[in-house]
């Protein structure tokens, strides 16, 4: 290593230090990824060796690992490829992730503020959730609560997830789940597809849900689901309960209804239209 006459390392060295720490295959990979574009969606091993100097072997291994993540998909019988859902889910999920922050964020404080509790925005990322908001409650019991922006937990083992999959079918269920062992944290965490799948219905049909420590002992929660442009659902609203169970008094302050209306303006937010307003639009061709 070169060094300064002051003692210190030189920017000559600093540059190749640097140039030490990048790693070729990723960098291939990450070069390959960016060729694809709207002009040129579809790309074969040839055209990509050519462009960018690297031997047609390496870019067949580098294709088919690119492949086996999810990053790239076969376009034809030739060996040619597209991006694969894998980039879209990095791209499109964060975007969305942002705009729910940016849009719900103001929403989650207000009904944290009018209930006392900690509210969370969470999404459904493949087979985990995923908390993106969150508004702490400023009373002392939370600070034992350890869910952060970012926390990840098992979709299929808690209400959060139940309400994130109430547009699944069962078939949709079971490809998610295929090859997958549920595991029971508790004696409410759904064993199979087929209960999970009749949780799923039952808190799709009510609109909402409540749990009382049902992957969690001493934590109850209420979560209504958030409805994007299409429709869909694409978050949901949660409120947490520092207890065991959620106790009549807060039932009776409409604590049910104010989750429900929160992500229902969250909804509107994000351009959901509910169907006879949907309708209404359409007939006036609007």
């Amino acid at each position: 290593m070169t060094l300064a006459p002051t003692g210190g390392v030189t920017e000559a060295a600093e540059d190749t230090s640097e140039v030490s720490y990048r790693v070729p295959g990723l960098e291939r990979g990450l070069r390959i990824l960016s060729e694809f574009s709207p002009r040129e969606p579809v790309l074969g091993a040839p055209e990509l060796s050519r462009r960018l100097g690297i031997p047609r072997t390496t870019v067949f291994r580098l294709l088919q690992t690119l492949e086996s993540l999810g990053f790239l998909e076969r376009a034809d019988s030739e060996r040619n490829y597209r991006l694969g859902v894998a980039v879209l889910r990095l791209g499109f999920e964060y975007l969305s992730s942002l705009e729910l922050t940016d849009l719900g964020l103001p929403l989650i404080e207000a009904l944290r503020d009018s209930t006392g509790l900690s509210t969370h925005i969470v999404i459904l990322d493949s087979r985990d959730v995923v908390f993106v908001a969150k508004a702490q409650s400023h009373a002392p019991v939370y600070s034992a609560v350890k869910v952060n922006v970012g926390t990840r937990l098992p979709a299929y083992a808690t209400t959060h997830g139940h309400v994130l999959m109430g547009d699944y079918t069962l078939d949709e269920l079971h490809e998610l789940y295929a090859g997958i062992t549920l595991e029971r944290f508790t004696k409410h965490t759904p064993g199979t597809v087929e209960e999970l799948y009749e949780r799923v219905r039952i808190d799709a049909e009510r609109g909402f849900a409540t749990s009382e420590s049902s992957f969690e002992h001493g934590i109850s929660v209420v979560s209504a689901p958030v409805r994007g442009d299409t429709g869909r659902i694409a978050a949901v609203v949660t409120t947490t309960v520092p207890r065991a169970h959620i106790d009549t008094t807060l039932l009776e302050s409409g604590l049910i209804e104010k989750v429900r209306e929160t992500a229902h303006q969250l909804s509107l937010r994000l351009n959901y239209r509910p169907p006879a307003e949907h309708r209404f639009m359409k007939a006036l061709g609007l």
